[in-house]
């Protein structure tokens, strides 16, 4: 390709951990051990796409959770709390993230076929450092290894929805235009992301975090039960305002090549 030079990629929900289990799961287990708090897998899901500590204060935000936590504590969550459950969440992620680090069906074609385009592949999460230090060798193993990657704390700045994390990509990568890239994620914030860095953006609708199957639900489902988790899905990614939105990653060559052809035309984000 002459007109896109590189891709951000997610991870969770995007190429590795089909339905974003990882983090949600870990979510309600950090909850529960911590404050012997219940929250369910859809309210974990709510914020998906974070940093994994603002993950958490937006939970304690979330008007059903803030409801009972009140009613529980006798006051809203406090900071000193927030720090509990991350300090209970950190290793219980580093821990199980490796048994969520399979490649989304299709993601090690689509890889392949980047390669063989001259696409330079960034990555950034809303992982932490210290998880993705234990994801990163598992995902290097199944032949997964972005040129970049970019952790929810390396940076000041901070992480999504800001563009931070998708244009230190753009820096490390080297590509000269931001609208060169195309963000591709799985949640609205690293939709928001993408868009605030100046890049296109490609939202995944039944891999990730908005539709919540796993694997075996994707598989064994019916035309009818696909379309309605892609309908909601969907809403909510071009709600949030990406210029495409397609099922998994396996079928973003066919939009690459028409990003492409618009660059080509001169057309931007």
């Amino acid at each position: 390709m002459r007109h896109v030079e590189a891709v951000v990629l997610d991870w969770a929900g995007t190429v590795v951990d089909f339905g974003s289990f990882a983090p949600t799961t870990v979510f309600v287990e950090a909850f529960k051990r911590a404050f012997d708090f219940d929250i369910s897998l859809e309210e974990a899901r709510r914020p998906m796409g974070l940093g994994k500590r603002d993950h958490i204060r937006a939970l304690g935000c979330d008007a059903d959770i803030d409801t009972r936590w009140r009613r529980h504590f006798g006051s809203a969550m406090t900071e000193a709390q927030v720090n509990s459950l991350y300090a209970t969440f950190m290793p219980l992620q580093v821990a199980k993230v490796a048994e969520h680090a399979g490649l989304i069906p299709g993601a090690g074609e689509t890889l392949r076929w980047l390669r063989s385009q001259g696409v330079r592949i960034g990555s950034c999460s809303g992982y932490p450092r210290q998880v993705m230090e234990a994801l990163l060798p598992a995902a290097a193993a199944q032949g997964y290894a972005p040129d970049h990657v970019v952790a929810s704390d390396d940076l000041a700045a901070g992480s999504r929805p800001g563009p931070w994390m998708a244009l230190a990509n753009v820096v490390a990568l080297g590509v000269g235009d931001v609208a060169a890239c195309v963000k591709v994620d799985d949640s609205a914030p690293g939709i928001h992301e993408g868009l605030r860095a100046g890049m296109w953006t490609v939202g995944l609708s039944l891999s990730g975090n908005e539709s919540g199957l796993t694997q075996a639900q994707f598989e064994a489902a019916d035309v009818a039960t696909l379309a309605k988790a892609r309908l909601h899905a969907s809403t909510q990614l071009r709600e949030a305002g990406a210029h495409y939105v397609i099922d998994t990653i396996a079928d973003l060559p066919p939009v690459l090549l028409e990003i492409e052809s618009r660059r080509a035309r001169g057309e931007r984000p």
